[in-house]
């Protein structure tokens, strides 16, 4: 979510929208960059498996200092690999077998030697002992980094959030989306006064001395590396529970002392009627083993997967804002819808290149809808994605580039979501899309995925064929324009412009706004068979369609 504050900025000061075009250059991108976002055979040899991340925290220092205990299985033979950590952070020794393996840096890749090959298909380890300030972030989640505040007891609160910058920044680790382990144990020293908390569930403490106490956390599902989350303060914690679709759901709450009794009644109306509309849409919850959490934070929030962070305030609406200026963005939360969205669109089903991190923040987007769908009616969901097209700034394309760790435009929120509502008009077919969106997280249940995967799942699932359309929409700033011309004899006819090649795509047309029908357009003129249709009297579906309308 960490371009959602700019576009909020952008829909409140500009409600207008800008037309775009197709992106003419690349961005530039260094050695740095494909060292973090390209899979050489130095990463793709092995496959992670579990990490044990093991740190004591320095509050007074910003510091912190610790090992990771990285297993993996190995893909093919090696004598060589690829870690990742941020070059400010040090690291102290490398163990492979109890003795210490030679490495090299660049930039914030870590390249270690093993002293023998190791085998393909084989089950292996290091620990990695590390330590440092990491880097503070100034706007969190926004800039990325450990968020270092106190609350109004003076007591430290604190909070880490590394989306797009990636978890190398604080921790030792494969930094590649498209490797997740398969379990994780989070084991955090804070001060005896303090708690810390993560994802998962909190299996003990220890009592570290005198004066400080290990939380240690297990999350027994794959999980990305950048979900990987602490959350230090003093915490008061509550539960509450969810009968869903998979059992019995647990819900932990943890929030500031301060603030337990206005976050109960107001986490009360909204997670648990999310919970009941996004299994409805979405399937099971991904992640009954692990729970769910909301944990208070000083930033405004984050999906760090089964322990979301939380700073909206116990406000509806997004800080007590709604960016689509309809009213329905009123009614709930929107970190907790949001983030929680995430849960099955970035989390379970997560983009194995950063360059389509589109697809958890189309869908995500999209999910606010639902939950408003859900609970008001399909009019006035779409009334909430109509809205939000204010924001739409359309500058650069809402796919990255990839390879290079580059994600793209903040649009892949609203234009987004905008794309999947035209994908739900088009389908026609309300059950049929459900089960599409169901469909995808069963299909694609804690695995990654690319563009090419949705875009061949929807076509297979719906039986039409939208490649031109997500084309047009995530590779492109072009805004298809419908030109509306009349021949001689009175005849009306219809083609796209300002699109890419071959574009088709459904749109509703009639004479009056209870009387369209759906008829194929593609980039050739053709005549409109509708009965007294004249250029002047055509009606056009603009409200459900992300197009512009040109009258020759």
């Amino acid at each position: 979510m960490k371009n959602l504050s700019y576009l909020i900025l952008f829909l409140l000061l500009s409600p207008f929208l800008v037309n775009g075009q197709l992106l003419s250059g690349k961005n530039e991108f260094s050695r740095k960059d494909s060292l973090r976002g390209q899979l050489t055979p130095l990463r793709t040899c092995y496959d992670v498996t579990y990490y044990h991340l093991d740190i004591d925290v320095d509050i007074p220092k910003r510091s912190i200092a610790g090992s990771n205990l990285i297993k993996f299985k190995t893909i093919q033979d090696f004598n060589r690999i690829q870690i990742d950590l941020f070059d400010n952070m040090a690291i102290d020794k490398i163990l492979y077998r109890g003795k210490q393996l030679k490495y090299t840096r660049e930039f914030n890749a870590v390249f270690i030697d093993f002293p023998t090959q190791i085998k393909a298909n084989t089950l292996d380890s290091i620990l990695v002992y590390f330590s440092g300030t990491p880097h503070q972030a100034n706007r969190a989640p926004w800039d990325g980094g450990f968020d270092w505040k106190k609350d109004s007891n003076n007591k430290p609160w604190i909070a880490s959030a590394n989306q797009g910058i990636g978890a190398s920044l604080w921790w030792p680790n494969k930094d590649h989306q498209s490797d997740e382990p398969d379990s994780v144990l989070i084991s955090v020293t804070v001060p005896k006064e303090l708690m810390n908390v993560s994802n998962g569930r909190l299996r003990n403490t220890e009592n570290i001395g005198k004066k400080k106490t290990k939380f240690n956390w297990f999350v027994s599902n794959p999980i990305n590396n950048y979900n990987i989350a602490i959350n230090i303060g003093d915490y008061v914690h509550f539960q509450d529970s969810f009968n869903g679709e998979k059992g019995k759901l647990d819900i932990d709450y943890y929030v500031l002392r301060e603030n337990i009794e206005r976050a109960k009644p107001h986490f009360e109306a909204n997670v648990k009627p999310m919970l009941k509309a996004f299994e409805y849409w979405f399937g099971p919850y991904p992640f009954y083993e692990d729970s769910f959490k909301l944990i208070e934070t000083s930033h405004l929030g984050m999906e760090h997967q089964s322990g979301i962070a939380y700073g909206n305030r116990f406000l509806n609406g997004y800080l007590g804002r709604d960016g689509s200026g309809t009213g329905w963005g009123l009614k709930w939360d929107f970190i907790i819808i949001h983030e929680a969205g995430h849960e099955w669109f970035g989390n379970n089903i997560t983009a194995s290149d950063i360059a389509d991190m589109w697809i958890h923040e189309s869908f995500t987007n999209y999910s606010e809808a639902l939950y408003i769908d859900y609970y008001f009616g399909k009019k006035a969901g779409q009334e909430y994605i109509h809205g939000n097209r204010r924001a739409i700034q359309n500058k650069t394309p809402i796919q990255g580039q990839y390879h290079v760790n580059n994600e793209g435009s903040g649009d892949m929120y609203n234009k987004g979501g905008v794309l999947h509502n035209m994908i739900r008009t088009i389908i026609a077919d309300d059950d049929k899309w459900r089960s599409i969106l169901r469909g995808l997280n069963v299909k694609f249940y804690h695995q990654q995925v690319d563009y090419d995967d949705i875009v061949n799942f929807i076509n297979q699932e719906s039986g039409l064929n939208f490649n031109s359309i997500f084309e047009q929409y995530v590779k492109t700033t072009l805004i298809p324009v419908l030109c509306i011309s009349e021949t001689k004899d009175g005849k009306v006819q219809a083609k796209w412009k300002n699109t890419v090649e071959n574009f088709e795509m459904p749109v509703y047309i009639g004479t009056a706004d209870n009387n369209l029908k759906a008829i194929n357009i593609t980039n050739n003129d053709q005549t409109l068979n509708i009965h007294n249709l004249t250029k002047e009297n055509i009606k056009i579906d603009t409200f459900n369609y992300y197009i512009d309308i040109q009258k020759n």
